[in-house]
């Protein structure tokens, strides 16, 4: 073996051991492998840095921004119940089949990557209110998008990729489900896989701000019901109004009387005040629910104001302020401060008034919503001790919503249709959200994580770097060499392993780049025809379950779900090996 390839195989060695320990952060680690396969010059600088002009970067990075653009609009927030459920009552296995199925289904015809990229925002935003570890989540979420795209030609970008292999080699491209035959019972036997074994080897790791501790700051906020909300005559728990993270219904006004504690078998009646506690995040979440009515307000929409434009603050009351000794309704707080106070925190007190009713005092702190110069204007006020930006809650006008999924719509069906690459879709997609004002610039920029799209850059340098150095051939020759020995299963087995191997370190569009030659020679050599064994690489490239680094999906799930690289291993080599074993098997059974 010659210097390069001995050189480019310590420095695998060296960086998957860091990427398993973690002595770095990952898009440090790739960085310097790929700086170092340029001074071995093993890699031209051109070819490093290819990836960061690769249309399947650029196209992550423009699907951040989409996925924002239906987030902000607060419509995914709405369809959270609809699509992963409202009540803490169901177990985790009956939490995953409600999610995994349908994105499963959804990704065998829209590509993966969006997908996930779409539900990435509702998902974590539903694991917070219900109080549930994200990364009980997003793992079976990513794995389940890659089992959609096995299913169908137009799944991921690899089987495409695949086709065109195939065309440019005189061998008639895959049909549209010539790939379902294999794919689809490997897709329904992984996902049973998840929800029964992998789910149980994975973390459990929730936000700290999931947790609402007693000496958590709490405010207190007065909903009333109207005749719009859907839980009307449904108990409390029933209505999902019982377990939400950092909130807790610890009172309801009827007619004039109070009950309290509020119960979880006490129904909800129209007219009922429900009395919250918790935090600012969740509150202006809570009261952007249908039927829950804080105040009208003539001059703003509360559950449909642009979050672009209209912002929370948190402001404390000062000694000096011409508020103290004043109720909130005499004190003409609308007018005055061009503001609406959503709720009020007292010195951890659990104020059992209206919020119109209660006497404000100093050291008071008002969650209110205002215009975003408002911090500006109020800043060196004396009315107030301190003034500060809260959690921002995504939302906009209905129209926005609209368009957002018009947009969105219309982003999937040039793809589909192949009126133009996926890049270019996306790319239209944005500037219209762009120009509608349904996102705006900074929230664009905001959407947008570089982190992933380094990582992803990188990989394909790598790419390149692993075949130059003469490494991607020395491994798929003693792989297949040892796999001949036990007849056609051992050459499926051995090209499902090699290119397993590939998918998980250098990406699964690389990995077929890379394999598809191998095919083609083994195929040659024995006299076989190849359909079965470009099948086989499809699958297995698009089997990338045990490095975070494999696949886009992977990648985009890794932060959210607050994963360690070991994680992956913990729960991918085990689904690696179980799908190699279900995939070889049915392609043997199917084609031999």
């Amino acid at each position: 073996m010659d210097f390069q390839l001995w050189y480019t195989l310590v420095l695998l060695f060296i960086t998957s051991i860091l990427l398993i320990k973690e002595s770095f952060e990952t898009e440090l680690i790739l960085l310097s492998f790929l700086f170092l396969l340029i001074l071995g010059k093993v890699i031209s600088v051109k070819e490093a840095f290819v990836g960061f002009s690769n249309e399947g970067m650029i196209t992550i990075g423009f699907l951040f921004i989409v996925a924002a653009g239906l987030n902000n609009s607060g419509l995914m927030a709405q369809l959270q119940n609809l699509l992963f459920g409202k009540s803490n009552h169901s177990g985790y296995r009956k939490k995953l089949i409600r999610i995994l199925f349908p994105v499963t289904g959804v990704s065998a015809f829209i590509n993966n990557t969006p997908v996930v990229a779409l539900l990435i925002p509702a998902l974590k935003s539903w694991t917070e209110r219900l109080n549930l570890a994200p990364s009980r989540f997003f793992i079976p979420l990513s794995y389940a998008a890659m089992l959609g795209g096995m299913c169908t030609l137009i799944g991921t970008s690899t089987n495409l990729i695949i086709y065109g292999l195939m065309e440019e080699n005189g061998i008639k491209g895959m049909e549209m489900f010539e790939i379902s035959k294999v794919g689809v019972p490997v897709a329904i036997s992984g996902l049973l896989f998840i929800i029964f074994v992998v789910s149980k080897l994975l973390p459990e790791r929730k936000e700290s701000l999931q947790t609402l501790e007693a000496n958590t700051r709490e405010f207190v906020v007065v909903l009333k019901v109207t005749p719009k909300f859907k839980g009307i005559g449904q108990t409390v728990e029933e209505a999902g109004l019982r377990h939400l993270t950092g909130l807790f219904l610890f009172q309801i006004e009827r007619n004039g009387e109070i009950i309290a504690p509020a119960r979880p078998d006490e129904v909800i009646k129209v007219g009922d005040r429900l009395f919250f506690t918790g935090l600012p995040k969740t509150i202006l979440e809570l009261q952007k629910t249908p039927g829950l009515k804080i105040i009208e307000d003539a001059q703003l929409d509360l559950k449909q104001y642009d979050s672009s434009e209209i912002r929370p603050f948190e402001v404390v009351i000062s000694n000096s302020s011409p508020l103290i000794g004043q109720n909130v309704r005499e004190s003409n707080f609308r007018q005055r401060y061009d503001a609406v106070i959503i709720a009020i925190h007292r010195n951890g007190e659990r104020i059992q008034k209206k919020i119109g009713d209660i006497v404000l005092r100093a050291g008071d702190t008002l969650l209110l919503l205002a215009h975003k110069s408002f911090l500006k204007k109020y800043y060196h006020s004396k009315d107030f001790l301190l003034v500060s930006e809260s959690v921002k809650v995504p939302s906009k006008p209905v129209k926005n919503q609209i368009i957002a999924v018009v947009t969105i719509s219309l982003m999937v069906t040039l793809f589909v249709l192949h009126v133009v690459p996926i890049v270019v879709a996306a790319g239209i997609a944005v500037m219209i959200l762009l120009l509608t004002r349904t996102l705006s610039l900074e929230e664009a920029r905001e959407a947008v994580d570089f982190r992933v799209l380094v990582i992803i850059a990188a990989a394909f340098g790598i790419a390149a770097g692993i075949k130059n150095s003469g490494l991607a051939q020395f491994f798929a020759h003693y792989i297949i060499i040892g796999g001949s020995g036990f007849g056609l299963v051992g050459v499926i087995t051995g090209i499902f392993l090699i290119t397993s191997v590939y998918t998980n370190f250098i990406t699964n569009n690389a990995a077929a780049a890379l394999v598809f030659p191998i095919v083609l020679a083994v195929t040659t050599e024995l006299q076989v025809d190849p359909r079965p064994f470009i099948l086989t690489m499809a699958i297995a490239a698009s089997s990338s379950f045990a490095t975070p680094i494999s696949y886009q999906t992977n990648i985009m799930v890794y932060g959210p779900g607050r994963y360690r690289f070991k994680d992956f291993l913990k729960a991918g080599i085990p689904m690696q090996f179980f799908i190699t074993v279900v995939s070889v098997t049915l392609i043997y059974f199917f084609y031999f």
